[in-house]
């Protein structure tokens, strides 16, 4: 693939790199013009910050003592890692209104609506083509997710292949999110960004996908085991894949959204587990996020009743411990604030006259996830 121009927006064949990056020995950081790279500046030499480093300091210790992350109280383990610059996506391929921005307008303003829409038949159509895209592009990901191999890498082969299938990485500058996929290890509940760590034996990885296509969005997860993962992760995994399908089971006409809640929370708690409050599934469509608010915690105060042709996420958060959680000095990354492990699961619905059709299924292997993979 040619180099293109890595200014937010732009897509154009790349002319020139970052000297300071060429001399740090970062990768990437291609522009096709001076005025595309001093229009970038403000937000690209974060890069050069992350992974300066002294004779002293490796490029993780430079970004852990630098003004943003010094004197954070970490919840667990694991510690952010440099990011590497963004990844361009070529002009042709469509995007959503953010993608220039950072700021998603169309969503912003259906959001003060409040309206729960229902999809035409060509509409219902674009959603399937687009689901079966996406999770085509997380089993890319799903594949990658090695012991040695960086969540970097992995954004890098998920990209890729949105890019060949003629998607937007719809996470990309969506509020000015800098990756395509979102990387959530062990702690993590959700919004990890990828960076350089390389993934342990042992690790949970969440791998959050969503793709844009010919207007409309896509959107799963799972979480993925890392080589030889302990039994008690191995079980909280499994109650996390079991609350997503509680929750689906119940999804037909009629249905108020609130109930998912309801089956979810009583699941997870009769093992032992609790529900994270802070997130919750959306409505998705022609938006990334829109209405309904699909809540995964009981006796929530969700809005709406479900109808033929609503299109929407389902995407409970797990946590062997508190359900409570931290948000990372990045702005994104959410942990839980004990430390402990958290897994999830997310499928993309569509609610039909009989019940529900899962957009975003596994086309192999019986569409079971990937953790539970026959041997």
């Amino acid at each position: 693939m040619d180099a293109i121009c890595e200014t937010v927006g732009c897509g154009k064949p790349s002319k020139l790199r970052c000297p300071t990056c060429v001399k740090l020995g970062i990768p990437g950081s291609f522009f096709c013009s001076q005025d595309c790279f001093k229009s970038s500046w403000k937000a690209h030499k974060g890069v050069h910050d992350m992974t300066a480093s002294s004779k002293d300091q490796t490029p993780q210790e430079a970004l852990l003592s630098s003004r943003k992350w010094s004197g954070f109280q970490f919840t667990g383990p694991l510690r952010p890692y440099p990011v590497s610059p963004y990844r361009p996506v070529p002009a042709h391929i469509p995007r959503p209104d953010y993608a220039e921005t950072g700021e998603p307008i169309s969503e912003q303003q259906a959001k003060r609506a409040g309206m729960i829409r229902v999809l035409n038949d060509e509409e219902i159509e674009g959603m399937r083509v687009v689901g079966k895209l996406a999770r085509e592009c997380l089993d890319v990901a799903a594949r990658a997710c090695e012991a040695g191999v960086t969540t970097d890498e992995v954004d890098r082969l998920m990209h890729e292949a949105a890019v060949e299938r003629e998607c937007y990485p719809s996470p990309l500058n969506y509020y000015n999110f800098p990756k395509s996929l979102c990387t959530s290890v062990n702690e993590v509940i959700c919004h990890g960004i990828p960076d350089t760590r390389p993934l342990e034996n042992g690790d949970l990885c969440n791998c959050d996908i969503t793709v844009y296509h010919r207007g409309f969005h896509g959107d799963l997860n799972e979480t993925l085991f890392v080589g030889d993962v302990d039994e008690k992760s191995r079980d909280l995994t499994k109650v996390a894949y079991e609350c997503l399908m509680k929750g689906i089971d119940i999804v037909r006409p009629g249905t108020k959204f609130r109930e998912i809640g309801n089956v979810i929370q009583a699941h997870a708690s009769a093992n032992g587990y609790s529900v994270v409050k802070s997130y919750c599934g959306h409505g998705i469509n022609s938006l990334f996020h829109c209405a309904p608010n699909v809540p995964h915690y009981a006796g929530n105060k969700a809005v709406g009743v479900m109808k033929v042709g609503n299109t929407f996420t389902i995407e409970p958060m797990i946590n062997a411990g508190s359900w409570r959680d931290v948000s990372w000095p990045d702005d994104w990354t959410a942990v839980t604030r004990d430390g402990k492990r958290s897994a999830q699961f997310e499928q993309t619905l569509l609610v039909t006259d009989t019940g529900c059709e899962i957009l975003t299924r596994r086309r192999e292997n019986d569409g079971l996830p990937w953790f539970m993979d026959k041997k």
